[in-house]
């Protein structure tokens, strides 16, 4: 409100001239103590900008300390005082066994590194500790070679097909043989040309630790742990669904720890858990030193936003078993590359999840709960971790709860505000109706603000500044995240009051705009978190938290400082979102860190700069959502804009016109490579009369970001010739006529084209039709024979009329794919991990006695992953011209197309 200097507040007031128009005391209509004076008889326009200002530096400091603490690491045991404490995970040891595993170099499935050296260490390692272990243990060990197939909806969905992968399964258990059982899972196969040290050498080095202490343990285990080295997760889980659904001691696995990468080093986070069975999560609160885990991390990644998943999956899937879901996130940069090595991970890594997963699995194995699971089956928790410190979780009942109170108690304070007409001057309806067209208002500024950024983002691009960030997050904050906290503040402060009062507005002194923007945004939140409750989504702790916050601020202005505007209301209202800030912040951290280098291998048609902004901007948009009204409360707050806009222009023109812009860098101690991922590919398409219709050599090179190929052509001056693959191309042949080896044509659909002479490789890739059996019903089986390398893919679609029936491939209904030229599409992968044999398979068609023609076009692909002919002359020759801030793969293909 507005006072004279002499006037106590409460006295004043704003007489209605008609039941929907207020008009000043007579004594304010004088010029000199209008709204927008800043005399010394106005006290409710009190702040001047630098208090903003400051408070803006203060907040940026603490998430700048929050970003120091979080890479904080334990003190690593080593080996050489390991003596000084007894019983506990030695980090140096574990890294001595990463290694050694590394040292056998990539180890694709089906490549000898894989399928014999990696076994053999294990394996070796595994007599080893069994050797020395306390006789009050039982152990016994199993190399299983099995083979099988499934459906998995994950990317555009496949039929996952494999033979004969390897897993190196160790039981270690009472005396007393137990029905239950504990599985700690690892996978030791990696991607093509990785040496995979953090992704996931490492946690199979850790577990091989874990193994050694607890094998040590005098007092024996209530029940069994089962430790599952796989050695075929990269081929999209397959290792794993061999495991759980055919090996002899799956049945007694009652809960699982699944143990993960995404990035080298840094801090293991819990990111999936459940489901159901809260004692999981229970065990972890109570056991782990180092806790980092999140309700939201769980939704998010199970939304299939971010583009992964783990074994999690497949034992919840296949198994029917809950468990909890570990990776690392930090560093990502490396992540599934060359430079993925054993340096890249702190020891202190290794200690911080040896130190959490020994006390997790003691627990878990000698807890009740796993004796008798079912009657601890019920319910999912909300939970997450306060800054690392101790974890905080209730169940999904007590969310409830405690958000509906949350709710109730912020109406009941906007509400007693709307009833103090003597402050306000308003009835509660026109209160009320006042603040639901502020929440109007605010969701128009969120639109209008990400209607900027995408706008600067698009500006960033057309200028070829794309990723600027990419390498120096921190750059996010100057391009992205200052105009996140300045446009809605211009907005609020050049419109808010006409879109309230339109022109009677005008009359409304300041700080009654403050309390109507203030409980708008409140309401605004309370129906965020209300839908959060219909909608069961666990996440809804942190609108939750905000909310609370912000109605303790409210009560705090309303009870202490009584409705006087101050700068005080300013420090007041920061320190009580203190708590929430801090808690995004750290959130917020942890999801930079790990999308950002995910925009470096996104794909180039997905947009990342647009992408990342809008991320980055929502995330600090609902943030920020809750200081923007205090901006209604300065003096000279245009110095405030001016100030934000003088920075952002400085760090636009910086970005743009220097080389601080460049997104990649080549520092080992800053790595940030640019990736790239190419095949030297021999294709050949055939007619329906079986006669070859065309045939090319050529580099297919995937682009995995928005800057591929075009940033290195001064340096590979023949990339300068690759043409991008068309529409035209994708709509004439099935999957663009390229041999992708994922489903992922969706995601990764821009790609280029450079033709080459012929491939001095010969990959050996045959698909014959065996024969055509005429059955009942207008079936037709079609059997084929496939021979090629060890790891093939294998296309299908379909004419208008026909249809897939059944086949031989899966047990399950054929999984569909995306369509092309509305025709379903089917893909298939298949890899032989030892003993290559021709693959055999059928498929049944449903075809109609009137059906002319071609009934089925298919595809076929050959990947040489490994070995002496994964690359070719030419392939070698041109990562040779790659400049060192740059990351490469290739391997050689084959693929050939026909029509049936």
């Amino acid at each position: 409100m507005i006072r004279t200097k002499n006037e106590p507040f409460s006295k004043l007031r704003l007489r209605p001239k008609t039941s929907n128009q207020y008009i000043l005391p007579k004594h304010l209509k004088d010029p000199t103590l209008s709204c927008t004076d800043h005399s010394k008889g106005i006290r409710s326009l009190p702040a001047a900008p630098y208090h903003f200002l400051i408070c803006i530096l203060f907040l940026v400091v603490i998430y700048t300390l929050l970003a120091i603490v979080e890479k904080k690491l334990p003190e690593s045991v080593t080996i050489s005082n390991e003596h000084k404490y007894p019983n506990r995970f030695v980090a140096e040891r574990a890294r001595n066994h990463l290694v050694n595993l590394t040292s056998i170099g990539p180890r694709p499935v089906g490549s000898k590194e894989n399928e014999l050296h990696a076994v053999k260490l294990i394996v070796d390692e595994v007599k080893i500790i069994t050797k020395n272990a306390q006789s009050s243990h039982f152990i016994e060990w199993d190399l299983q070679r099995v083979s099988g197939s499934f459906s998995l909806q994950f990317l555009d969905g496949m039929t996952n097909v494999y033979r004969n992968v390897q897993n190196v399964i160790v039981k270690i258990g009472p005396v007393k043989t137990s029905r239950h059982s504990l599985l700690i899972n690892c996978h030791f196969d990696s991607v093509v040309d990785s040496p995979g040290a953090s992704d996931d050498g490492a946690s199979c080095a850790i577990m091989l630790e874990l193994f050694r202490i607890i094998s040590r343990f005098p007092n024996p285990l209530k029940n069994n742990i089962i430790f599952l080295f796989n050695g075929a997760e990269e081929n999209m889980m397959q290792a794993s669904h061999g495991f759980i659904t055919q090996h002899k001691w799956a049945s007694s696995i009652r809960a699982f720890i699944n143990m993960e990468a995404c990035g080298a080093g840094g801090k293991e986070i819990l990111f999936q858990v459940g489901p159901n069975h809260p004692w999981l999560l229970e065990a972890y609160s109570d056991s782990v030193p180092y806790p980092l885990a999140s309700s939201m991390a769980q939704e998010i990644f199970q939304s299939g936003i971010i583009p992964g998943d783990t074994d999690f999956r497949i034992f919840r899937d296949f198994g029917r078993i809950s468990g909890l879901d570990f990776a690392w996130s930090a560093n990502g940069y490396v992540y599934h590359t060359k430079l993925d090595t054993v340096d890249k991970i702190p020891l202190g890594t290794f200690q911080r999840t040896g130190d959490n997963m020994l006390p997790l699995i003691l627990k878990l194995v000698n807890s009740e709960q796993i004796s008798d699971v079912e009657n601890y089956s019920t319910g999912n928790l909300v939970f997450f971790d306060f800054l690392g410190i101790f974890i905080v979780y209730w169940s999904e009942v007590l969310a409830d709860i405690i958000n509906i109170s949350v709710i109730i108690i912020s109406l009941l304070i906007i509400l007693y505000n709307a009833s103090n007409n003597h402050v306000t001057g308003f009835n509660v309806k026109d209160y009320f109706k006042s603040c639901f067209k502020c929440s109007i208002l605010i969701v128009l500024i969120w639109l209008a603000t990400l209607l900027t950024i995408a706008i600067l983002s698009l500006t960033v691009t057309h200028l070829d500044r794309c990723l600027s960030w990419f390498a120096q997050p921190s750059w996010l904050f100057f391009l992205y995240i200052i105009p996140t906290i300045l446009v809605p503040m211009v907005l609020l402060a050049l419109f808010g009051r006409k879109f309230l009062w339109g022109q009677k507005g005008k009359h409304y002194p300041q700080s009654l705009l403050y309390c109507i923007s203030r409980d708008g945004n409140q309401m605004l939140y309370i129906i965020i978190l209300l839908v959060c409750v219909l909608l069961r989504i666990r996440s809804g702790f942190a609108v939750a938290l905000f909310v609370s916050c912000n109605a303790i601020s409210t009560a705090l202005q309303n009870t202490i400082l009584k409705y006087t505007y101050g700068h005080k209301v300013l420090w007041l209202h920061w320190g009580c979102m203190l708590i929430p800030f801090m808690l995004s912040a750290y959130m917020i951290q942890a999801a930079l860190l790990l999308v950002v280098p995910i925009m470096g291998r996104s794909g180039s048609g997905n947009h990342a700069e647009s992408v990342m902004s809008l991320i980055t901007s929502a995330m600090f948009t609902l943030v920020f959502s809750f200081y923007n009204p205090l901006v209604l409360l300065l003096r000279k707050v245009y110095t405030l804009f001016c100030s934000l806009a003088v920075v952002l222009l400085i760090s636009f023109l910086v970005l743009v016109f220097t080389p601080f812009g460049f997104p990649y860098s080549g520092d080992p101690n800053n790595l940030a490579p640019q990736r790239f991922m190419i095949a030297h590919v021999e294709r050949s398409f055939y007619n329906y009369n079986g006669s070859l219709r065309d045939s090319q050599n050529g580099l297919w090179i995937v682009d995995l970001d928005v800057n591929s190929p075009h940033s290195i052509k001064s340096f590979a001056p023949e990339l300068a010739k690759a043409r991008q693959i068309s529409k035209e191309e994708c709509s004439k042949e099935l999957y663009c006529g390229l041999p992708y080896f994922i489903p992922v044509i969706t995601f990764i659909w821009k790609t280029h084209w450079l033709d080459t002479k012929p491939m001095d490789i010969k990959i050996p890739l045959e698909l014959n039709l065996l024969y055509r059996d005429k059955r009942l019903n207008n079936i037709q089986r079609l059997s084929f024979s496939a021979t090629g390398p060890d790891h093939l893919t294998f296309l299908l679609s379909l004419y208008d009329g026909i249809n897939l029936k059944d086949w031989s491939l899966s047990l399950d209904k054929p999984l569909e794919g995306p369509q092309w030229n509305g025709r379903p599409t089917y893909f298939v992968y298949y890899s032989c991990a030892n003993d290559i044999t021709p693959w055999d398979f059928w498929i049944d068609l449903e075809v109609p006695t009137n059906h002319v023609g071609p009934q089925i076009e298919v595809g076929l692909a050959g990947h040489r992953m490994h070995g002496p002919h994964q690359y070719t002359t030419t392939l070698k020759k041109i990562f040779n011209s790659f400049p060192q801030w740059t990351t490469t793969t290739g391997w050689s293909s084959a693929y050939k197309s026909f029509t049936l």
